[in-house]
């Protein structure tokens, strides 16, 4: 029996991600100039970059782990961790902040029980913060998979967090 992929791409066994992975890097022909980009597509095949991937890619570019593993942990859009299916952004930009949105996020963390940076355990939903996410009017704003909340109550979060699967 063929071991299931932990990968966002579904139904994809690990055989077929890994090599998936390795036609990408073929086609950017295992060019050192084009690692953030095999990255990228790494991360979206996989959802994350865990150890094996990173080693994968360094065989497979002839690298070093230090050269691959430094570049992912210096770009903030790289994660070595499982995200979940639906990213949480609660902004705690100046505006959002005096509106509630400390309390809002502290709602969203007792109600997944995770904190910021954290995942829940069924991969339904990553926690983040952000310093302002663009929608000063509509404070306290959460964003979730790019779709921005406005004037999110705290007393409503499970009304919001129920809309997505």
């Amino acid at each position: 029996m063929e071991q299931q992929c932990d990968c966002l791409t579904e139904n994809l066994t690990e055989q077929d991600a890994y090599n998936t992975l390795h036609k990408v890097i073929v086609d950017y022909d295992r060019q050192p100039g084009n690692l953030i980009q095999i990255l990228h597509m790494a991360q979206a095949i996989f959802g994350y970059l865990p150890e094996p991937v990173q080693r994968f890619i360094c065989t497979e570019m002839n690298l070093s782990v230090s050269e691959v593993s430094g570049v992912v942990s210096f770009y903030s859009y790289f994660t070595t961790q499982p995200r979940g299916r639906h990213t949480i952004q609660v902004c705690l930009g100046t505006a959002c902040y005096v509106r509630g949105g400390k309390k809002v996020l502290e709602g969203i963390k007792e109600a997944l029980k995770i904190d910021v940076g954290e995942t829940t355990e069924d991969r339904r939903f990553s926690l983040e913060v952000k310093r302002c996410i663009g929608a000063c009017g509509l404070a306290p704003a959460v964003m979730i998979d790019g779709t921005v909340h406005k004037r999110v109550n705290p007393n409503k979060l499970q009304d919001m967090l129920n809309q997505y699967k």
